[in-house]
């Protein structure tokens, strides 16, 4: 299977350090497999970052080799997926909120951020924040946060 993961700055070796807190699945690198998800966030990462040029990397994973790890795999949009990113997104350590190799599931949308001050404050139930941090098409991520993990992805 390929995987994509968009850029601004182009590089051979993952830095799991180089991540930052308060994503969907926690601290770690990220993957898609939509190419064109991927080429929006090299977009964004350029005009956020303002330097360097918008890159789509490529990576092959073996999904045999998944068997080796912990992972956890979100199939759709649920109550747990929604639990899971609330609590990843919340955490502002550098360091995941959890013990697992790779992280399976739906992309949320670009509002989670807003919806979680929503939610938090009691201006949304839970089903709402469901509702509202979909993305409009169910697009995979794919999170990578241990060294081991990293050892079964292959870049193109």
């Amino acid at each position: 299977m390929i995987l994509y993961h968009g850029t601004n700055i182009d590089f051979t070796q993952v830095r799991l350090d180089m991540s930052r807190a308060g994503k969907d699945f926690g601290f770690g690198f990220y993957l898609t497999t939509d190419k064109q998800v991927a080429t929006r966030q090299a977009e964004r990462k350029l005009l956020q970052y303002g330097i360097g040029t918008k890159i789509v990397q490529n990576y092959y994973l073996d999904e045999q080799k998944l068997e080796e790890l912990k992972v956890l795999r979100f199939d759709s949009y649920t109550k747990e997926w929604a639990d899971f990113v609330l609590l990843n997104r919340q955490n502002k350590e550098p360091r995941s909120l959890h013990d697992y190799d790779v992280v399976i599931g739906p992309i949320a949308n670009d509002t989670v951020g807003f919806q979680i001050r929503r939610y938090t404050e009691g201006i949304i139930t839970k089903a709402q924040f469901l509702q509202e941090i979909m993305y409009h098409q169910v697009t995979m991520q794919y999170f990578f946060g241990t060294e081991r993990a990293l050892t079964i992805l292959e870049r193109k």
